[in-house]
Order: structure tokens, then sequence, then C-alpha cells
């Protein structure tokens, strides 16, 4: 009985010392995962006499033991209040991992978002740049494109522009060869006239004191002009027209020099001139009136016609030059008409009309900067033939 008795005290001294390893092991759990403030909880189990475990093995209430003097009693911890602050640690475990995954998961989130903002950005960027390009290109596109367009169009100008110079130039050398053609048969008809017919000594005789006669009236009128051409030259100043002035004082110039060879011919042998002997071949018409006159005085006129149009387009140049508005009649030159006129073969006026009449022409061009009457270049003007055959109208006489 005895040694029965000693088996189970045994087994229970056994199972107390598994029961207090155990506690002790969950104690240093809870105390590694909260820290040091578990530590202050647990306080770990006496452990029982062999005489209170054989006392609770025959169903004995433990005898207390004494506390020796100057010893204080050690209680024994209540086994709720160790439940409890278990279940708090766990409870604060618990939640300090809940608060770590949840950190976790946020920084995840942070680091997912920051990587698609990221993606976005480059994406954008891309697009960007993707579009850059297009849009370059499709500059670069279009100046190419209008490039080629202005050289197309610029070689078709180009190409034109020698055309109708080609095309000119051949209506140009057709002209000449008309005109060299026509001048042929007119100096032909003229011989043939010539030949044909001669002014008797009467017939000299009158032209010659028509001539003296008519020498005399043009140098009064030249006297005229003179003081006309001043009056105008301080009306030219006035409007500070400085161009058109000095215009003007050249062509007086040019006077001057025309008129002092005049007034040297005092000793003019007109028995050696054959315009004096040598019969009318052709007829003109101005003022409704019909002329009569040779060779030389049809030459005379032809001349009149294209010192006219050198000078109107001289007068256009200042004018233009000067931002004066465009008005022939304005000129002195226009009003005077007397250049190129020595007081021979044809009457005064006639000379004027057709001085007149190439001046209009070539003043139009020349402020027009055109050349559809004539050519101006070098200081030299020259109205084209066939204007010339129309202003003149020379019918050859039958």
């Amino acid at each position: 009985m005895s040694r029965r008795a000693g088996d189970l005290r045994g087994v229970l001294k056994m199972k107390a010392h598994v029961v207090h390893r155990m506690m002790l092991a969950m104690a240093f759990v809870a105390v590694s995962v909260v820290g040091l403030s578990a530590v202050t909880y647990a306080q770990p189990q006496p452990q029982q006499t062999e005489t209170q475990q054989e006392e609770a093995a025959k169903g004995k209430k433990p005898h207390k033991v004494r506390a020796q003097p100057g010893q204080k009693q050690n209680k024994t911890p209540q086994q709720p209040q160790q439940h409890d602050q278990q279940r708090q640690d766990n409870q604060q475990h618990k939640a300090q991992q809940q608060h770590n995954e949840q950190q976790l998961q946020a920084q995840e989130q942070q680091q997912r978002n920051e990587q698609q903002q990221r993606n976005e950005q480059q994406q954008r960027n891309e697009q960007q740049q993707n579009s850059q390009q297009r849009q370059q290109s499709k500059r670069l596109s279009n100046h190419q494109q209008q490039q080629d367009n202005q050289q197309h169009k610029a070689q078709q100008q180009h190409n034109e522009q020698q055309l109708q110079a080609q095309e000119q130039q051949q209506r140009n050398e057709q002209q000449q060869r008309n005109e060299q053609q026509q001048r042929n048969e007119q100096q032909q008809n003229t011989q043939q006239l010539q030949q044909s017919k001669r002014l008797s000594d009467h017939q000299q005789r009158q032209r010659i004191e028509a001539q003296q006669q008519r020498l005399t009236q043009y140098g009064v009128y030249l006297d005229q002009q003179q003081r006309a051409a001043e009056q105008h030259a301080a009306v030219l100043k006035q409007q500070n027209r400085l161009e058109h002035y000095r215009f003007q004082e050249q062509y007086l110039a040019r006077l001057r020099e025309q008129q002092h060879r005049i007034q040297n011919t005092h000793d003019y042998d007109y028995d050696a001139d054959p315009y004096f002997y040598t019969a009318p071949i052709y007829r003109y018409s101005r003022g409704g009136r019909s002329y009569q006159t040779n060779q030389y005085g049809a030459d005379l006129l032809r001349e009149a016609v294209n010192y006219g149009y050198e000078e109107g387009f001289r007068a256009a140049q200042a004018d233009r030059t000067d931002g004066w508005r465009s008005n022939y009649k304005d000129s002195y030159a226009y009003r005077d008409a007397n250049y190129g006129y020595s007081g021979y073969y044809v009457e005064r006026d006639d000379y004027h009309h057709y001085f007149r009449e190439g001046f209009r022409r070539g003043y139009e061009d020349g402020y027009g900067r055109r050349e559809r009457y004539g050519s101006y270049s070098d200081g030299k003007g020259s109205i084209l033939q066939t204007v010339l055959t129309l202003i003149l109208n020379l019918q050859p006489l039958r």
C-alpha cells in the first residue's frame, strides 16, 4: 500500500513539474512578444513541498507554511489574473501584427501608386515626344512641300519668261526685218520720185524765202520761251520738285546748244541742200488740214516723234521720283516741244504736234515703268516703228 502511494506521489510530482515548465515557457513567450512590460506581471509559481503534494494526493488540504521570522511569506499568484494578462498580451500582439500588416500594405500600396504614377508620367512623356516628333515631321514635310512648290512655280515662271523673251525677240526681229524692208521700199520710191520730178528755179526760190522767214520767226519764239522756262523753274522750286527741276535744266541746256548751232548758220548754202529742190512725195494731215513734204521733211517729223518719246520718258521718271502725280501736260518740255527742231524743212507747229504725240506716249511708259510704245535704255529712247507709222500716217503721193 505504501509502495503504491509512493508511486502515486512520484507521478504527481512529475506532472506538477511538467505543468510548472509549461507555465514558465508560456511566460517566456509572452515576455518576448510584449517586451519587458510582461516581466513585471509574470511571476514563477512556487514548487510544492512533498508534504503538500502527498496531502493533495490524499485529498487533504495542504498545510500552510509559516514564514520564518524575518521572512515574508510568498503568496501564490492567482490563475485568473495570469490568464487575463495573457489575453491582453495576445490582443496587443495581434493588434501590433495588424498594425504592422496595415503599414506594410500601406507602403506596398504607396509603392504601387508611385510606380503607376511613374509609368503614367513616362507614358505621357512618350506620347508628348511622339506628338512633337509627328508635328515636327509634319512641319518639315509642309516646309519641304512649300519649297518644292515655290521651286516649281519659280521654274514655271522662269520657263514662261524665257518663252516670252524668245517670242519677243522673234517679234522684234520680224519687226526689224519689216521696218528695214519698208525703209528700203521708201528709199527706192523716194529716189524714183526725185529722179522723175525736180522743182523749178522759181519754186526753189519760193521755198528758200519761206525758210528764211521761218528762221526769223523761230528766233523770236525762242527768246519768248526762255522767259517762260525761267518762270516754270521757279514754280518747280516752290513745289519742291527737285528731280523735275533738274530735268528741266538739262532740257534747257540742250536747247541752248541747239540754238547756238542755228545762230551760226547765217551763210547757209541753200542751193546745196536737196530739200529745196526736191518735190514733195508724202501727204499728211493735222488739225483737219492736209500738208505735203518730201523725204527730208518726213524724216524730220519722224525725229520729232522720237525726241518727244525720249523727253517724255525722262520727265515721267523725274515726276515719279518726286512722288508727283502723273501729268505730262504739266511739264515745260511738253509745252515747249522745240528740242530737235532747227527751224528747217517743216513748220514749227507741225514739229510741235508730232513731238507732243511722242512725248505723251513716252511719259506713259516712263511713269508706268513699261515699254508699251517704245523702249528706253542708257538715256536713249526709241518709239516702235508701228506706233510711229500710225502717228505720222504718211501717204505717198501718186
